[in-house]
């Protein structure tokens, strides 16, 4: 069943993702123990000492889950979460599918079969070729090819499979493009409907 965060319960999925010791299996049980985030971060200090942390948890401020929020709004990217309509339907019946991701761009070639492409970054001519063939009849076949914008093999999978839908899966954050010469294959696939994809806060260098 689906379901959609209003801006306050968004905020709070956020601040909790991101507190120190959280993980989305930890996520997942704090959640369902508590009813929400509001209640599972007022509980996390105390569930830190029982659980031995002789310092201060490290929890995400208010201030700083809003920025963050306010920085992807700025970029043009958005927050979704687990649960949502719009959170890539494959991804969330797997046990360690991530509460929230920021998104860029459409979703939508995310609910066709998807296949994921990697491979060296310092990939061979003959390599780089077999991998835009290869992703290109997988494209024309109705294929989502996922892949993580790196150089190499990643790059030529994507410039391939562009047209036909692909998503760049980032390690940093959404606004980060590595590498920089990227930039202009990170703006094509928004232009040809894919999407950009990450589990982390705007400004995170990968």
């Amino acid at each position: 069943m689906s379901t959609t965060l209003d801006d306050t319960q968004r905020r709070d999925w956020l601040r909790l993702i991101q507190s120190e010791n959280v993980g989305p299996a930890t996520f997942r049980k704090l959640l369902n123990r508590y009813g929400g985030a509001s209640a599972a971060l007022e509980a996390l200090p105390e569930l830190s000492r029982r659980g031995g942390l002789r310092r201060p948890i490290r929890i995400h401020s208010l201030e700083a889950a809003e920025q963050d929020l306010e920085n992807a709004r700025r970029i043009g990217a958005r927050f979704v979460a687990l649960g949502e309509p719009d959170y890539p339907t494959l991804l969330k019946h797997i046990d360690s599918a991530p509460p929230l991701l920021c998104v860029k761009g459409t979703l939508a070639s995310a609910d066709h079969p998807c296949l994921a492409v990697v491979g060296a970054r310092n990939a061979s001519a003959l390599g780089r070729k077999f991998t835009r063939q290869l992703a290109s009849d997988l494209g024309a076949q109705g294929f989502t090819i996922v892949s993580g914008l790196a150089r190499g093999i990643d790059t030529s999978a994507h410039e391939a499979a562009s047209r036909s839908g692909t998503i760049a899966v980032l390690a940093g954050g959404i606004d980060i493009i590595y590498p920089p010469e990227n930039d202009r294959l990170y703006q094509q696939i928004l232009t040809d409907g894919g999407a950009i994809v990450t589990e982390m806060t705007p400004g995170t260098v990968p």
